[in-house]
């Protein structure tokens, strides 16, 4: 009995799959009309400017009475442990879950305000880069600050969790890929 063997060039030939995912018009990759698109946009960069605002003051601010408790961190997780040290839980939850939730607008606005940054390593390597330079600020030019490379850590894992929860789906729905031709 013999079996049927498919055409070679089948084997490699990929059919285009319904992606099931429609954006606010109804259609798989519609891109929206040009007014909510606008709008969304504007809403997002305000959104990311006073983002920036907030990550300044917090992490910008002189802090002359702590300026001998600050220490430079270079080495992962050596701040993680000592938060998690304290006898005071609730302390560690405000320090880790701070810095995480510092980054978890970044990861929904910066894929919205600039399509090309969309992405999981592009999220990533971006919101990386901008930590290390907002620790970078803090630990050189702030009196009683210091750079801690696990906030840069704890920051881009806010980012990507905000990313994946939101900013992915929300730059797809305002940057919606044209249908091609």
């Amino acid at each position: 009995m013999a079996r049927a063997v498919p055409h070679p060039r089948s084997l490699f030939h990929r059919r285009p799959r319904p992606s099931g995912r429609g954006t606010a018009e109804g259609g798989p990759g519609r891109p929206l009309p040009l007014l909510p698109r606008l709008v969304a946009m504007v809403c997002a960069f305000v959104l990311m400017v006073a983002f920036a605002v907030v990550l300044a003051r917090l992490t910008l601010h002189p802090s002359p009475a702590s300026e001998a408790l600050t220490h430079t961190n270079l080495r992962p997780g050596r701040s993680l442990r000592a938060y998690l040290d304290q006898p005071a839980l609730r302390d560690a939850v405000r320090q880790i879950g701070g810095n995480i939730l510092l980054g978890v607008p970044f990861g929904v606005l910066a894929p919205v305000v600039a399509p090309r940054t969309r992405g999981f390593l592009r999220v990533l390597v971006l919101t990386a880069v901008v930590m290390l330079l907002v620790e970078f600020a803090q630990g050189t030019l702030v009196t009683g600050r210091a750079f801690d490379i696990d906030d840069v850590i704890l920051n881009t894992g806010g980012a990507l969790l905000g990313y994946l929860l939101m900013g992915r789906r929300l730059s797809r729905a305002v940057h919606a890929r044209r249908p091609k031709a």
